[in-house]
């Protein structure tokens, strides 16, 4: 293979990746969002309250857009700077490192102005979590707790899969994540229904997470002294969280940010107890969302340069 075509998946991350750190997500006409109204119409029609009925919708959104993006790859491989503008429009649109750390930051602003109400408004733009009642320490905890698991989801997980698989790795990927936001949750109308949409997700997400735990462990380390802690909290409390994947880069972040993690959530009439990650550190203060949000930051950074290199090095020819 030439050193041209091996390298063109590569700058396409690269690009993307500094699309979305400078522009952040397209405010108007974004591929995910049509994705997500495409697919909400499918579950309509296809809704039944059963786990086949679910594996069907959950083939058919992402069948399609595998379909799709294959094609589009096809296409732009005709010449490089095709295939290079592809991937990185592709990587751009799937990527949401810049959205995160921004709905992050706002939340952060309004808790440190003492704006309670406006901080849980902007809540539930972050994550999934009941706002009301919530006091400022548990929004703060919330907060750091979406950034962790979402640096995973929103930015490492969709490199991996740009590096394995081109420009349909990226897409495909995306319309996973986005049908398990969309039904992968245990309320009663997808408990069976979304059973399939969950539990690819969690194949999916599990390369990029331990990648995402793993990259943190070295930014700890790069910043400052703390990378054996971060091993250490990770390592010990990841499989205590009910998620196989967002333990992962919940408990390294703990470790990281010498904070304590988990304990009580509530998801609107839901409530969940889970374990505490890094529970010998204090809780999380409104000032370590700044410090969660630069950590996003800089393991995007590492991501970026990481899965650069899983791409050159998969598609290396023979010499």
């Amino acid at each position: 293979m030439r050193a041209s075509a091996a390298t063109t998946t590569a700058l396409g991350l690269a690009l993307g990746h500094a699309a979305d750190t400078v522009f952040g997500d397209p405010r108007r006409g974004h591929p995910v969002a049509g994705f997500g109204r495409a697919a909400g119409a499918a579950e309509r029609r296809l809704w039944r309250d059963r786990r086949d009925a679910g594996a069907l919708f959950t083939a058919l959104c992402t069948g399609s857009v595998a379909g799709a993006a294959l094609l589009a790859d096809r296409a732009a491989a005709r010449t490089r700077t095709g295939s290079v503008l592809l991937t990185a429009a592709a990587t751009w649109a799937v990527l949401g490192g810049a959205s995160l750390v921004r709905e992050a930051r706002t939340i952060g602003a309004a808790l440190e102005a003492d704006d309670l109400a406006a901080a849980r408004a902007r809540l539930p733009y972050l994550c999934g979590r009941d706002p009301e009642g919530l006091t400022e320490q548990q929004i703060a905890r919330a907060v750091v707790e979406s950034v962790a698991e979402n640096t995973a989801d929103a930015v490492v997980n969709a490199l991996v899969w740009g590096a394995v698989a081109g420009v349909p790795g990226l897409l495909v990927f995306r319309a996973v994540n986005t049908l398990d936001a969309m039904v992968g949750h245990r309320s009663p109308r997808h408990l069976r229904f979304g059973w399939a949409s969950a539990r690819l997700d969690d194949l999916a997400g599990w390369p990029g997470a331990r990648l995402t735990a793993l990259l943190t462990v070295a930014a700890a380390a790069a910043g400052g002294r703390r990378g054996g802690e971060t091993w250490r909290v990770w390592r010990r409390d990841a499989s205590a969280h009910p998620s196989p994947n967002a333990g992962q880069a919940e408990a390294a972040f703990a470790g990281a940010l010498g904070v304590r993690l988990g304990g009580t959530l509530s998801y609107g009439t839901r409530v969940e107890h889970r374990a505490v990650l890094g529970a010998e550190s204090p809780a999380v203060r409104v000032e370590d969302i700044e410090r969660a949000c630069v950590l996003s930051r800089r393991v995007g950074l590492l991501a970026v340069l990481a899965t650069a290199g899983l791409s050159l090095l998969l598609r290396r020819g023979p010499r």
